[in-house]
This record gives C-alpha cells, sequence and structure tokens, in this order.
C-alpha cells in the first residue's frame, strides 16, 4: 500500500494515525516504502512518521551522520513531536542513536535494526561501478536473505543513483562519516529502553554487531530473525512487527 506523501515546509514525510510518534528512519539506499507493512500493521494505535531523509541533497560539507541528526532535530522541532519512539534501520540507526545520544529529551524509546554505529560491512571497495546493472543487483541481493527481494524496481532505484557522479560522491561521503562515527566508547551513556532487532543472516550488520549493542547498551533487549538480512521489517514484516509490538506494549504498561 502506497501512503500519501506530505509536505509541510521543505519536509516531505509520511504521517498516518494517532497518538505516541513511532518516527522511522531509513538506511543509505532505502526509501519511504521500506516500512509499507510496519506503518499500516501500527498506524491503528501510533502517529507512524517516515521523513524523507535528504541523503543526496545536503551540501557535501554537511553530507555526514551529524548532518542527518541535524536534519531529524528540526524536523522533530518543527512538528512538534513529544514522547518519541524512534525506529532506524541500518544508516538510520546511527542517525538515531546520535540523536539520542545529543537531545534525548524527546525520546520514549529507541529501536534499532541492522543499525551501523559500531561496525559495518560496507559495499566493498570496487563500489559504486557506473553502468554496470548486474554489479548493483548482487550487491543489492545482498541485503536480504531471498534475493529474490531485490526487485528490478529496487535495482533500478539504486543504479540511477550510482550512475550519477555527485551522487556517488555523496553516498562515499556518507558511508566514511558512518565508518569514522563509531558510537562504541558512548553507547552506555543511553538508558532509553531500546529494542533491537536483528536478522539472523545479516551479512552488512551480522549477528555479533547486534549482540555487541546489547552489551553496551544498558536498558536494551535483542532479538533475532532466522532466514532474514539486513533489512528486516521489509523481509519478515510479521514477525519484526510482533516483536515491536510485544516491546511497544511492555513500554506502555510499565509506565
Amino acid at each position: 500500500m502506497a501512503f500519501e506523501l506530505k509536505q509541510d515546509g521543505k519536509y516531505k514525510f509520511i504521517e498516518e494515525g494517532q497518538g505516541e510518534p513511532l518516527i522511522l528512519l531509513h538506511g543509505l539506499f532505502g526509501g519511504l516504502s521500506n516500512f509499507n507493512a510496519l506503518i499500516e500493521h501500527f498506524r491503528h494505535n501510533f502517529k507512524v512518521v517516515v521523513p524523507q531523509l535528504p541523503l543526496l541533497d545536503l551540501d557535501l560539507l554537511h553530507t555526514s551522520v551529524g548532518g542527518l541528526q541535524k536534519f531529524v532535530t528540526k524536523f522533530i522541532d518543527h512538528r512538534k513531536y513529544n514522547d518519541i519512539h524512534l525506529m532506524g534501520n541500518s544508516l538510520g540507526g546511527h542517525v538515531a542513536l546520535v540523536h539520542v545520544l545529543k537531545k534525548p529529551e524527546k525520546i520514549k524509546s529507541l529501536i534499532l535494526t541492522g543499525s551501523s554505529g559500531l561496525f559495518e560491512n560496507g559495499m566493498g571497495d570496487t563500489y559504486p561501478k557506473r553502468g554496470d546493472k548486474e554489479y548493483i543487483r548482487h550487491k543489492t541481493s545482498l541485503t536480504f536473505y531471498d534475493p529474490a527481494l531485490a526487485t528490478d524496481e529496487l535495482v533500478e532505484e539504486v543504479f540511477e543513483i550510482t550512475n550519477n557522479r555527485l551522487k556517488v560522491i555523496k553516498i562515499i561521503a556518507l558511508a566514511k562519516s558512518a565508518i569514522r562515527n563509531n558510537l562504541g566508547n558512548e553507547l552506555s551513556q543511553i538508558t532509553k529502553p531500546t529494542c533491537l532487532i536483528w536478522g539472523n543472516n545479516d551479512t552488512i550488520t551480522p549477528p555479533f554487531v547486534g549482540e555487541e549493542f546489547k552489551k553496551l547498551m544498558p536498558n536494551s533487549e535483542l532479538h533475532f530473525v532466522d532466514k532474514c538480512g539486513h533489512a528486516p521489517m521489509m523481509e519478515v514484516p510479521h514477525e519484526f512487527n510482533q516483536i515491536l509490538e510485544g516491546f511497544l506494549s511492555r513500554l506502555k504498561s510499565s509506565s
């Protein structure tokens, strides 16, 4: 199901439902459609919000994890959201972590799935190859346990980005920023209730990364999902939604 893209000033976003905000941050090659099943499930009890992150629209100086975090802060302030459940996938998880470290006051809980911030396997030293669609297809399929999920449409989106020289420079800048911005020494400062949902077959942020997050974050719980890669909310939406619903329910009953 496609949801309406709203605009408020310079911000484009999906906002569905009523209740406490559940804000979802997509990854480097992600987009708003990554969260369709999640929006559909949670919009009955939460205000589900998915901002379009300006991954390739910031000037080169601010094309970084920090630059994206500042954008998220301004978006939250502009929309006057409070008591937020903040979720991020991959690079979006990294941005969420930095946000909670810098601006914890409006955040109620944190949800990370396949997050960077500690360790991630990149697309490889030879990436991105311009004009080689089969190479892009292969790299895109590594996101999933089931390579069939790397649809023609998804491959086309990534191929389009990697065929633009300036976009490629910005992707590399973001990827390098994520690797440089290692949060290992700071994670113990995050005391917000945190739900970690990891694919057992994630090759980009492998299972040991989820275990390391769990070890370093004092108020966290870790859930593994079988036959699942780097984007559980896309690949196993039913299991993902069940885990997240359990976490949010326990949070509500304990408050």
